[in-house]
């Protein structure tokens, strides 16, 4: 197969560079508004109760409906990308979160249409769901495909920086409604705001996406006539190790994110007493960090080995939870950000190096569905139901150490994947017959320290 890239000065790299990160970086505004929404807000507009902890645990379940209907994006979308081409799917994904965040905004709530408000919510969050599901693999590989493969770690954390971006303008806008709106305003129609933006922001990222050509490697796989047939079947049966390892290597990080992103705001508010734009503006400092070190990240870990660095963050990921919630316990509001900051940092550091590291683990005619299937596979028993953990062992146990082992849990969970995985080669190969070999990608990659084996066959 061809080279995949067009030079690093080359203005197609700067632009699916780009492109890679203000689409991901405005779908993840909406997904982020949703999930800020759900900890502070949804529990009395959709979900009312005497019980404020039932509110917000039927609010978070919406939040992982988000989660679990990733896999059908995945499925979908990843198969079609390795089909049809990468761009086109990139630009429904956008237009299908687009459509189902502005219907979340205009969606009446419960005092006005009864149960069929939390019906709809689900409804159109489980369509943001697909269209996230579909969303990230495409992103990754828009950006690298184009990119210096050497430069695979910096060029693939394009798509990395769209989280905390999309988290930083989130926080920032709904911070910005908490502070001008009274309390009642806010929950009245104040949130709304947040969602409606969103069309403004959607148009602009599909301008984007539209003047940008394929990548030159779908590009080759057209002119060869390698694409597959079945791609979904292909994963499951030629790359049933690496899919493990990808998706195993996902769960730490999608746990640690939805901590300090999304518990952090109900046990600040619930458990500290701070205020809801006090803790917003600590997850807002922590996201502006995860802009500028994640790219970091990514760079670095084409320097150094990058399993090496993804399983040591994962480490520091399961011991911070032991020092975060003893620090933060007297409500100091300076103390709160802080460990949110260093939690966000080592979460960047295992999030810089991921992109690059899961579509390492599959063949370039297969990357697309392989790619999609483990980050969406992965969220469904990583960020979906963490919130809903840290929310029932919090309220059956009354202290921080059962959340902090949960967290412990995920990270071992993470290096097992990582040791199940393979470093990649610094080049596309010239070939696509790696393909049918098992879990053997990219020709004969490096031995990492985190496992003997470079190469493993299923």
């Amino acid at each position: 197969m061809n080279k995949s890239t067009s030079g690093d000065g080359g203005s197609a790299v700067r632009r699916a560079f780009f492109a890679s990160l203000t689409g991901t970086a405005l779908e993840w505004y909406d997904f982020a508004i949703y999930s800020v929404a759900a900890a502070l807000v949804f529990g009395d507009v959709f979900f009312p109760s005497e019980d404020p902890a039932t509110g917000t645990l039927l609010a978070f379940s919406t939040y992982a409906v988000g989660y679990v209907s990733r896999p059908l994006g995945g499925f979908v979308f990843g198969r079609l990308g390795d089909k049809i081409g990468r761009k086109k799917v990139l630009i429904a994904t956008l237009v299908l979160i687009g459509v189902a965040t502005l219907l979340i905004g205009l969606l009446p709530g419960y005092a006005t249409i009864g149960v069929a408000a939390p019906i709809a919510l689900v409804i159109l969050r489980f369509a943001q769901g697909v269209g996230v599901g579909g969303e990230w693999g495409g992103a990754v590989l828009l950006s690298s495909e184009f990119g210096d493969p050497r430069k695979r770690g910096f060029y693939a954390s394009a798509a990395q920086i769209g989280p905390p971006a999309g988290n930083l303008m989130a926080n920032g806008v709904l911070a910005a409604l908490g502070a001008l709106l009274s309390e009642d305003q806010f929950v009245s129609w104040g949130w709304r705001v947040a969602f409606l933006l969103s069309g403004v922001l959607v148009v602009f990222g599909l301008w984007i996406r539209t003047k940008l050509e394929e990548t030159p490697v779908f590009k080759a796989m057209e002119a060869e006539q390698t694409r597959p047939t079945a791609p979904i079947r292909e994963v499951f049966t030629t790359h049933p190790r690496a899919l493990a390892a990808a998706i195993l290597s996902r769960v730490a990080p999608d746990v640690l994110y939805a901590l300090f992103t999304v518990f952090v705001l109900t046990y600040a508010t619930g458990e500290l007493d701070m205020s809801r734009g006090s803790a917003l503006a600590a997850v807002l400092i922590g996201s502006s960090f995860q802009v500028f070190l994640i790219p970091l990240a990514g760079a670095l870990s084409d320097r150094v080995n990058r399993r090496l660095l993804y399983g040591l963050s994962a480490l520091a990921a399961g011991v911070w939870p032991f020092v975060f919630f003893p620090l933060t316990d007297g409500g100091s509001w300076p103390l709160l950000t802080l460990g949110v900051v260093v939690a966000l940092g080592i979460h960047s550091f295992m999030y810089g190096p991921q992109a690059a590291f899961i579509a390492e683990q599959f063949s370039p005619r297969l990357r697309y569905t392989g790619s999609s299937l483990a980050y969406t596979l992965a969220g469904v028993i990583g960020g979906a139901v963490a919130p809903l953990v840290f929310t029932a062992l919090l309220d059956a146990y009354d202290s921080w150490v059962p959340l902090a082992l949960y967290v412990a849990l995920t990270a071992v969970v993470t290096v097992t994947g990582l040791c199940l995985g393979r470093d990649g080669d610094d080049s596309e190969s010239d070939s696509d017959s790696d393909s049918d070999s098992g879990d053997t990608v990219e020709g004969a990659p490096a031995k990492s320290s985190l496992e003997a084996p470079a190469t493993t066959t299923n």
